[in-house]
């Protein structure tokens, strides 16, 4: 299932997290299972955003820093790897900056939902830069997940 926001920075474990960016948007891929979360560059949120797995995430760059807004998630994910939930008017605002001369790169992020928190709530992530393909690892083939995802199995085989 995806993972949502702020869950997303978690998700892939140790794995690497790529960013692709094009003058209009960056794609953050999790190389762990390839989920993609896409955030839309310098454009203003939509006035009623249909609520969905990532939301929407707009971004503007402040400096070195991608600063990303991100509301309309729907109320299936989780904000952390505890599995705490959350409603639909969860709001996430991150700030992703390159640190320690280019060797890492660090995501703060403020956490807002006033029909799940009492006030809203910070954490931060660093991630250390590497150099290596994206690798591939498709999680429902064989469905041993420690949580049970509902993940469709067939009961025979169709070929």
């Amino acid at each position: 299932m995806p993972a949502g926001v702020p869950s997303f920075m978690a998700y892939g474990g140790p794995n690497p997290l790529y960013f692709l960016q094009t003058p209009k948007e960056i794609w953050m891929i999790v190389s762990s299972n390839q989920q993609i979360r896409r955030v839309y560059l310098d454009v203003p949120h939509s006035s009623n955003p249909k609520p969905s797995w990532y939301g929407e995430s707009v971004g503007h760059y402040e400096g070195n820093t991608l600063v990303v807004d991100t509301i309309g998630q729907n109320d299936k994910t989780f904000v952390d790897v505890y599995r705490t939930p959350h409603t639909e008017n969860l709001h996430v605002v991150e700030r992703w900056r390159i640190v320690n001369d280019g060797r890492m790169m660090e995501a703060t992020f403020t956490v807002d939902d006033p029909d799940a928190f009492n006030q809203p709530w910070s954490g931060m992530r660093r991630y250390r830069r590497v150099q290596q393909g994206m690798s591939e690892d498709i999680c429902a083939e064989n469905n041993q997940h420690l949580f049970d995802y509902h993940i469709p199995v067939a009961n025979r085989a169709d070929f």
